[in-house]
């Protein structure tokens, strides 16, 4: 492994500890019902961050995002689109899973798919099975779906194993048949943030052109994959806020400390998951030709920051001595699982 590659996958586990962290300040957040505090995370998460990340890192980006055939930005917006179903899916497999298992099950078809499906639809798949590179690389992936297939599995015996009260205590609102549905759906529509960043190149190409500093270049595609994953979430909950009577949430709380600290939880949380992605494109600069091989990376290592956390809070107190060395074994098996694909990179 070259030091190019090394240094790409360091940067990218940053950003994976980032990505698996950002929803501990939701547990913060008091009186606020999930639609509310999810809107305001996705505020900060896809439009101011993004643009101020833009206007730090790519002041351009205006005339690099005009400079782009119009096909291009219209087809990453839609991605970003169907994206955000898959990330409104994924906030309800949170709040119904809690950390560590919500990941696994949702992160984890993302990795198989969002790894796979950009380089067999441009090519670079195909190439890339011409050497050995092609073999480590649906190698690390069938490894990494073995080790979240055992962490689901311990998240499962755990299940089993601890009373539905101390499930409560941990997970407010647990659901195991309701997580595991939002999760698979997760997964079928989240590997569309994969297929945008693939399909967003020409814009980061552009970007460099205009002497953008190539570890930045993918912030203006940010922003439009991600305008599109808000028009989503700005129907949805808005949709759930007039349903469940919960649009007064924005402007009242018990108090108006706790009002102004529900605002900064939520939108400390979209800075988390957005803090991720300019991680994720120093990151990605540095892995080569065969850039798709980040997001098995980013997922995998998601996945492991996710389940520490979710032990920190405790969301497996109860369970079997046998039930969590089953889970660690899983996060060994996924840590290896995210260096394969790296290397397969460089093979």
């Amino acid at each position: 492994m070259n030091a190019s590659i090394l240094l790409g996958i360091l940067l990218i586990a940053v950003g994976a500890f980032s990505s698996g962290s950002f929803a501990v300040p939701f547990g913060k957040i008091k009186g606020w019902q999930w639609e509310t505090y999810w809107m305001v995370f996705s505020l900060g998460a896809y439009i101011l961050f993004p643009l101020m990340a833009c206007l730090i890192f790519a002041p351009d980006f205006i005339q690099i995002i005009k400079s782009t055939p119009s096909k291009i930005v219209l087809t990453v917006f839609l991605l970003g689109a169907v994206y955000g179903i898959g990330n409104l899916s994924f906030g309800l497999a949170l709040r119904y899973l809690g950390l560590s298992l919500g990941y696994a099950l949702s992160l984890g078809l993302m990795l198989a798919i969002g790894t796979l499906i950009p380089p067999m639809i441009d090519g670079r798949l195909h190439v890339m099975m011409q050497n050995s590179g092609g073999t480590l690389l649906i190698l690390g992936v069938v490894v990494a779906c073995v080790g979240i297939a055992l962490s689901a599995w311990s998240g499962i015996l755990k299940d089993k194993h601890v009373s539905d009260l101390k499930k409560q205590e941990s997970i407010g609102e647990f659901n195991l048949m309701k997580g595991a549905m939002a999760s698979v759906l997760v997964g079928i529509t989240g590997s569309a943030m994969s297929l945008g960043f693939e399909q967003g190149l020409p814009i980061s190409e552009i970007a460099s052109k205009l002497s953008i500093d190539p570890l930045f270049t993918m912030m203006p595609v940010l922003l439009v994959l991600f305008s599109g994953t808000f028009v989503t979430t700005i129907v949805w909950c808005v949709y759930l806020g007039y349903k469940n009577n919960s649009l007064k949430d924005y402007s009242t709380a018990a108090s108006p400390k706790i009002l102004t600290t529900n605002y900064l939880f939520g939108l400390l949380a979209g800075l988390l998951w957005f803090g991720q992605f300019i991680v994720y494109g120093m990151g990605k600069s540095k892995m080569g030709p065969f850039t798709f091989t980040s997001w098995g990376i980013l997922m995998a290592l998601t996945i492991v920051f996710a389940t520490v956390w979710g032990l920190m809070r405790k969301e497996w107190k109860g369970a079997p001595t046998k039930v969590y060395v089953l889970m660690i074994l899983s996060l060994i098996i996924i840590i290896i699982s995210s260096f394969m694909i790296g290397i397969s990179g460089s093979e």
